[in-house]
């Protein structure tokens, strides 16, 4: 496994919203090369860039339509090989995001598979012999496209109808126009993939977020072919480029993990419980509301089925589900942002959380974004116009700015030594100076009961043991631990206290503490 994930923390890039460099309204690379300064000063060592090769944008990006050369609209292969040797010079290391499992309806492949002449791209797309062919019960596709072709045949898509899905073959074969997982038809998907992936890494990315990972081989109810797939890829770059990363979108750490991916997020669809922690009658409230107990035994079930295989990673958001700031203030969000920070995996922080960006409500969609719309705006640096994004007029921005009057900004936040930014950035450094709270610290829960407060757990190595003491209610609160918490590294609203096996916590405070 690459060794540089034991100690990393991720930032999640959005491209066409983090910096725009030439005034047209759209962020681009030039754009993000001049704020990785920023991205390291925050102690993120490692950044998730959103997709950015050339796309006709009905899904911002996640349509490609040529998976070797850049969105003309964020720079040229060239500008994105600098923004690598830039990130590379401050030991930031990037990863790319690759749709595997469809393309754009404009892409070359999926144009010339339209055809009816056979050609080398016939088979590179999920097609039915015949056009009125193809139904909803085809386990994996999310409908058909008829009538768009010379051929006679209906194309599986994977999400929006502007999505084709590739083939790499089906688990179950039930139909003659479908194509085993093991067909040399679906295994030369593989192989392309294979090729896109090296083109990259060669020009000096250092791996790769995988759209819908799980979705690739149709009719796969076990996800056995579908894993056999990946780890056919991770042997190959595990071979040829062993530093490279492979993160999934899954939603399943185990199963991703099984199949060959180093991390796997925990998200707000699948069985993590996710949703319990900041948005869905959020644990981290100051109502005191919520529930961990179901998250800390599922996340514990994970983590000991996982048994050291990888990573699963809980990011503060993404650019699919709405911000934490609609649902936590600044406040609660610090308390969040300690146990985010002090779990095991690697963390990752979306873009502008770290000052808590608002959710910007009653957008029109953007390229396909509907209700996530409000959670891609763009970055809010300073004070100025287009809050420092960019310099053109507002009415030709990829998306508006929040435009409410007290819109946090980097600016003033970097000069508030109370702000949440300092807060993270001081998080973030208390992980990477003790090991116990990296990556591969191991965890063990002291206190996550239903409907109860504090959370307490301990992280530990070999090395060192440390306890997070998290209360984010707005009433003190107390627990049985058997043993006192030890030094403190870190308190914030006072600190616990410990006395004859009980530890009293105030309210919305947090503390960490080491005993070694």
């Amino acid at each position: 496994m690459a060794k540089w994930l034991d100690d990393a923390v991720f930032y999640e890039v959005y491209p066409q919203s983090f910096q725009d460099s030439n005034g047209d309204g759209i962020g681009d690379f030039q754009g993000i090369i001049r704020r990785l300064d920023y991205i390291r000063s925050l102690g993120c060592n490692a950044i998730w860039m959103n997709p950015c090769f050339e796309s006709s944008f009905h899904d911002a990006g996640y349509d490609v339509t040529d998976y070797y050369k850049a969105a003309p609209r964020y720079g040229t292969n060239e500008d994105l090989k600098i923004l690598f040797d830039e990130a590379h010079k401050r030991g930031i290391r990037v990863l790319l995001d690759l749709v595997a499992g469809h393309t754009s309806l404009e892409c070359r492949w999926f144009q010339e598979s339209c055809k009816a002449e056979r050609n080398a791209y016939t088979d590179r797309y999920v097609w039915t012999d015949s056009v009125v062919k193809g139904d909803n019960n085809t386990p994996g596709v999310r409908g058909w496209l008829r009538g768009i072709s010379e051929r006679d045949g209906a194309a599986a898509v994977n999400c929006f109808s502007t999505q084709p899905a590739l083939n790499y073959g089906f688990g179950e074969v039930t139909e003659d126009w479908q194509f085993a997982a093991d067909s040399p038809e679906a295994e030369e998907g593989r192989l392309i993939l294979q090729d896109v992936m090296s083109f990259w890494l060669d020009l000096g990315c250092d791996g790769f977020r995988v759209d819908m990972a799980g979705s690739l081989v149709k009719a796969d109810p076990d996800s056995r072919w579908t894993k056999l797939l990946w780890q056919k890829i991770r042997k190959f770059l595990d071979e040829k480029y062993p530093e490279a990363v492979l993160v999934s979108e899954w939603g399943d750490p185990k199963v991703a993990l099984d199949a060959g991916f180093h991390m796997d997020f925990l998200l707000h669809n699948g069985p993590t419980h996710y949703m319990d922690l900041f948005r869905t009658n959020p644990y981290f409230s100051r109502k005191g509301t919520g529930d961990i107990s179901e998250f800390a035994k599922t996340y514990m079930e994970t983590h000991q089925k996982m048994n050291g295989k990888g990573f699963s990673c809980i990011p503060s958001g993404n650019h699919d589900m709405k911000r934490m700031r609609l649902t936590l203030d600044p406040e609660e969000m610090k308390i969040a942002f300690a146990f985010l920070l002090t779990m095991p995996g690697c963390p990752y922080i979306y873009y502008g959380d770290e000052i808590g960006m608002r959710y910007v409500e009653n957008l029109v969609s953007k390229e396909g974004a509907y209700d996530r719309t409000g959670s891609r705006t763009p970055m809010q640096w300073e004070r100025k116009i287009n809050a420092g994004f960019s310099s053109s007029a507002p009415s030709e921005l990829y998306l508006p700015v929040d435009a409410s009057e007290d819109y946090p900004t980097v600016e003033e936040q970097q000069n508030d030594p109370e702000s949440l930014l300092n807060m993270v950035k001081s998080l973030v450094e208390l992980r990477h100076s003790n090991t116990a709270l990296q990556s591969r610290g191991d965890i063990r829960m002291l206190y996550a009961e239903k409907q109860a407060y504090p959370f307490v757990y301990e992280r530990f190595d070999e090395k060192q043991s440390v306890i997070v003491i998290l209360n984010p209610s707005e009433k003190s609160a107390s627990c049985k631990l058997l043993e006192a918490p030890g030094k403190v590294l870190m308190s914030w609203h006072g600190e616990a206290d410990w006395k004859d096996g009980v530890l009293t916590v105030p309210a919305c405070s947090f503390m960490i503490c080491s005993r070694s």
